[in-house]
């Protein structure tokens, strides 16, 4: 039976469309009730991962000085499990002497409960609760018609029970070595697991290496392979300064809490380097046990207050302070991503999963920034923006928001010069404005109204200086905009005075939009970008080259006529308005900007201009070299990357 398109029903298209919602939901359930039930697989191999990257770095630096795999790996494995043995032995003393020591602390605890209650007065819901306490036990009283029947007349043949003790007999000495040992199983078991999977992929990290690399796409082995060496380097080094950092975290939260006097400092400075590594919460979780202690040694509060300032210190100067120097903008997860991660693996791997959970989704996140089979997980986790730093600039001009770009170009600015944050952002989102204007995904409507906020954004910026900056933003969009970036050669600055004749004019360079108000938008950034470096610039609408408006445009003083162009795609109308000017203002050299060519499939001869700009950092620098005094950049300035130079026969 052969099923043609007039047999399906809206019902069976519903049906087939839904089937991959459907099976990746299936798969992804199927997945959780397999890390749930296999946990007792999966934790150990997710330590062991993580393990690895801790340890990658050591044995390489042995095998740097000569000394072999098979040597290296147990050297640095069997020293790494010393140093976690101890440091569980440790922990395990300082319990011990705390359970010693809390029966001391209940006295000072009613103390203070005592005090607490004298000094507070009995509130509302306190009234409350003794009037509802005084009407249960009206209405647990007996009635006055219910007659009590004596116990003896109700039941009169009624036994006493004889009472019945069972006992068991005393463990065996068996008995006893098997409850010491069986709570030591699952442990040992689990460090057992650990061990062996840590020391395989030390000794097989080259395989493992190639085989995600097949997984991942072996069409292209030049890229997987770079993006999986520098998120395994990445991974690696964010781990050894997590480690350090946090250990040394603990270090100074154990000494301060020492001096103040707080039982078990070394308890909880091991606790505290161990919950740093659950970014946000994980300072919070851990001074919570301090801090109860404080109150329950000391008569008064000092002990408190103190350690309530420790940890805030600390955790500001560790937080804000040391970890944006040593981790920069890398592998960063939105807070959305922690919550989720943390909630997510502690309900599947307990206690476990709490701590394995922020680096497990680094680990992904990283993944996901350089494989693009995995991209989806840095933009669900990761604090990196979903949209590129173009989509956020069109969206905000789209959505009539001037004035939250200017923020984002202000942070921006703090580290590039305002070119390069035109260039990279700005002209790119008028380049996406472009794009869905040719696909009549853009009303014409709205072009005025983008061209609109683009100009308030220009003269909020009016104030910056195009020069280079030596700050630095802590701004995650900016931070994504900064990375997608390459940073631009200095445009020269010039004084009108020592400029020829032509050049001092007011306005000796003319900004022409040749079809929209997104040409106008670009041909004004232009404008300002030319001004802040000493030469005069103005506008025309595209009005003003139309058939009728080009009799009434002013041409004197000009001696550069720029015509802004995003629509590449008709060099006929673009020839078409170059001749116009010509005729209007034959004396100006006339550069044509075509904002979003790559590979230009134009020259400069065939629409009859000067020369052709493919940037704008390109159309700036002809525009200052042409206006220099010397003869020899005056008659043909020097080009750049960015500029094809072909003068018109």
């Amino acid at each position: 039976m052969i099923l043609t398109a007039s047999d399906t029903t809206p019902q069976d298209v519903t049906h087939v469309s839904r089937g991959p919602g459907v099976s990746t939901a299936i798969v992804v359930a199927l997945i959780v009730a397999g890390l749930y039930v296999g946990r007792d697989v999966f934790v150990p191999i997710a330590l062991a991962i993580l393990l690895s990257f801790v340890l990658t770095p050591p044995v390489e630096r042995l095998e740097i000085v000569r000394v072999p795999r098979g040597a290296a790996v147990p050297i640095v494995v069997v020293a790494a499990f010393l140093a976690i043995f101890a440091l569980g032995s440790l922990i395990a003393s300082q319990i011990t002497q705390l359970a010693d020591g809390l029966p001391g602390y209940q006295q000072t605890m009613q103390k203070k409960i005592s005090s607490l209650r004298s000094v507070t007065t009995v509130g509302p819901l306190e009234r409350a609760a003794s009037v509802l306490q005084d009407l249960g036990k009206e209405l647990n009283k007996p009635n006055n018609g219910d007659v009590e029947i004596p116990r003896a007349t109700a039941q009169p043949d009624q036994t006493r029970p004889i009472p019945v003790e069972v006992r068991t007999p005393p463990p065996t000495a068996l008995e006893n070595v098997a409850s010491l040992i069986s709570p030591l199983l699952h442990p040992l078991a689990t460090v057992g697991v650990v061990v062996i999977f840590v020391v395989f992929i030390l000794f097989q990290r080259e395989d493992l290496r190639n085989r995600m690399i097949k997984l991942a796409g072996a069409h292209d082995l030049q890229a997987t392979t770079s993006a999986i060496n520098d998120a395994t380097g990445r991974l690696s080094r964010l781990f050894l300064s997590q480690l350090g950092l946090n250990t040394a975290f603990g270090i100074v939260i154990g000494f301060g809490l020492s001096i103040i006097g707080v039982p078990s400092a070394i308890l909880w400075g091991i606790l505290a380097g161990i919950m740093r590594f659950v970014p946000y919460i994980g300072a919070f979780v851990a001074a919570f046990f301090p801090l109860t202690l404080a109150i329950a040694v000391d008569p008064g509060w000092s002990m408190l207050i103190w350690t309530i300032g420790l940890i805030i210190v600390a955790d500001v100067l560790v937080g804000h302070v040391i970890e944006p120097m040593l981790f920069g903008r890398s592998s960063g997860l939105s807070p959305f991503a922690v919550v989720v991660s943390a909630t997510f693996w502690t309900a599947l791997w307990g206690p476990i999963g709490l701590v394995l959970a922020t680096p497990m989704t680094i680990c992904l996140v990283v993944l996901g920034h350089h494989v693009e089979s995995m991209k989806f997980f840095d933009i669900l986790l990761g604090d990196r923006p979903a949209l590129s730093p173009p989509e956020i600039f069109y969206q905000r001009m789209l959505a009539n928001d001037p004035g939250e770009a200017v923020e984002k170009a202000e942070e921006y600015l703090k580290e590039r010069t305002l070119t390069e944050y035109y260039e990279e952002v700005a002209l790119k989102g008028l380049k996406l404005a472009q794009s869905d204007l040719k696909r009549d995904r853009l009303p014409l409507a709205r072009l005025g109204a983008i061209r609109d906020n683009i100009v308030d954004l220009i003269e909020d910026l009016s104030d910056e200086i195009d020069d280079a900056r030596i700050g630095r933003t802590d701004d995650v969009e900016a931070g994504a905009a900064l990375e997608a970036s390459v940073p631009m050669p200095e445009l020269p600055f010039i004084i009108r005075e020592g400029l020829p004749a032509e050049w001092q004019t007011e306005h000796p360079v003319l900004c022409v939009a040749e079809r929209s108000d997104l040409d106008e938008a670009a041909a004004r950034i232009l404008v300002q970008i030319l001004s802040k470096h000493g030469l005069g610039a103005r506008v025309t609408k595209k009005e003003d080259i139309s058939s009728s408006g080009i009799f009434s445009l002013n041409g004197d003083g000009v001696a550069l006529i720029c015509v802004s162009a995003l629509d590449d795609a008709s060099p006929t109308y673009t020839r078409h308005v170059v001749r116009k000017l010509r005729r209007k203002i034959p004396e100006a050299k006339i550069l044509v900007c075509y904002w979003m060519a790559g590979k230009l499939a134009v020259t400069a001869e065939s629409i009859k201009a000067d020369t052709i700009a493919t940037s704008l950092g390109g159309a700036a620098k002809y525009c200052l070299d042409l206006a220099q005094p010397d003869d020899k950049t005056s008659e043909e300035p020097a080009s750049s990357p960015d500029v094809v130079l072909r003068v018109a026969g």
